[in-house]
């Protein structure tokens, strides 16, 4: 069974992280440089949430607001379900799929180790199903 420490182990931990006090343009700059959905708001090492595209668009397009003078404090999703590297790749997507969210903190030893996507959870998913499928072929031809 696949673990989330499989996905952290083949993309690496690293995350794009903004402060709180960072304004919503300047996130949504970072954003497009990196062609990335979503930045991690931290405060030194501490974890305090996830601004999303669709952070933007809900909080700051329909309300109204200025992505030039909000800060991304004020927007950010902040209420995600923590996992661990141990949890499965089946819990995730157990956990996205309920809760209809696209990003995971992963959390060992209070602080964070990375984050899992939807995109990842599936391409990690394709692969145990390939691994699976040319296992099977050996098997066969063998």
């Amino acid at each position: 069974m696949r673990k989330v420490s499989d996905i952290l182990n083949r993309k690496g931990s690293g995350v794009t992280a903004v402060s709180a006090d960072t304004t919503v343009m300047e996130a949504l700059r970072i954003m497009s440089e990196q062609n990335i959905g979503s930045v991690v708001v931290m405060d030194k090492d501490a974890f305090l949430g996830i601004m999303t595209e669709r952070d933007y668009s809900r909080k700051v397009i329909l309300m109204g607001r200025h992505s030039s003078d909000t800060p991304v404090g004020e927007i950010m999703t902040i209420d995600f379900p923590r996992i661990k590297q141990s949890d499965s790749i089946e819990a995730c997507m157990q956990l996205m799929s309920e809760r209809h969210i696209r990003y995971l903190p992963v959390i060992e030893n209070g602080k964070l180790a990375g984050i899992v996507s939807i995109n990842d959870v599936v391409t990690e998913t394709i692969s145990n199903q390939e691994e699976t499928i040319s296992h099977l072929q050996n098997y066969i031809q063998s």
